[in-house]
């Protein structure tokens, strides 16, 4: 059964592009013109995903993410030109799963909605296996594999990536890595967590290009990419 995506935006022809781009990709469309008619009807209807947009005319966008996101697993994608970095910020802590800028070009969205849908459901607290390449994370057994090479990784290393790979292909921000990582007496430094990410990605990844595993969203926070 084709997922139900709801579209969110007072924007007529945007809403026709996202419909056109998403039916065509399989789904099954609905559409919200404001605040109120949203709330309507994702209760009414119960939508696998949610496409919002945060320049409505009857309410600010951000308030709405909570209140879409109460009564399930929904997946929330913010699809706005307020591409401020305290606006993408603020969208991921109130919950959404990630935040495409417009212009957007329509296959990334899709591929962004896709690894949204695929861990739809899927608890923080669960044990799983994270894969990407030949790099194997097992949050169960807390080992982290290059190839058939167990990696050594520092505590503050295996914490970043565990929270990472828990949130497999969401950006989680910065302050979140921070609160999660460093804790008690510790000051918590946006230097020393680029630090951290720098000696991942080094002991991670092959050579070639940075970022292949960790993305960077530039003032935002990281991304974890997977291959399942």
């Amino acid at each position: 059964m084709p997922a139900t995506i709801l579209i969110v935006d007072d924007e007529a022809p945007i809403r026709r592009l996202l419909r056109n781009t998403l039916e065509r990709a399989g789904y099954t469309v609905m559409e919200a013109i404001d605040g109120r008619d949203a709330l309507r009807r994702a209760t009414a209807e119960s939508p696998d995903a949610i496409l919002l947009d945060l320049g409505l005319p009857d309410r600010d966008g951000l308030g709405l993410i909570p209140l879409l996101l109460r009564d399930g697993d929904t997946v929330l994608l913010v699809v706005s030109a307020r591409d401020a970095t305290d606006e993408k910020v603020a969208a991921l802590d109130l919950g959404a799963h990630d935040f495409v800028s417009k212009p957007f070009d329509t296959d990334e969205l899709l591929a962004r909605l896709r690894v949204g849908l695929r861990h739809r459901g899927m608890s923080e607290t669960l044990p799983r296996i994270v894969r990407n390449g030949d790099v194997t994370i097992d949050l169960d057994r807390r080992i982290v594999r290059r190839g058939a090479d167990d990696l050594h990784l520092t505590r503050k290393e295996y914490d970043v990536l565990a929270l990472l790979a828990r949130h497999v292909g969401r950006v989680v921000t910065h302050d979140r890595i921070l609160a999660a990582a460093w804790t008690g007496d510790e000051d918590p430094r946006i230097e020393y967590l680029r630090i951290v990410v720098r000696n991942l990605r080094q002991k991670l990844e092959a050579p070639g290009p940075i970022g292949s595993l960790i993305a960077n969203e530039l003032g935002v926070g990281y991304r974890l990419r997977s291959d399942c």
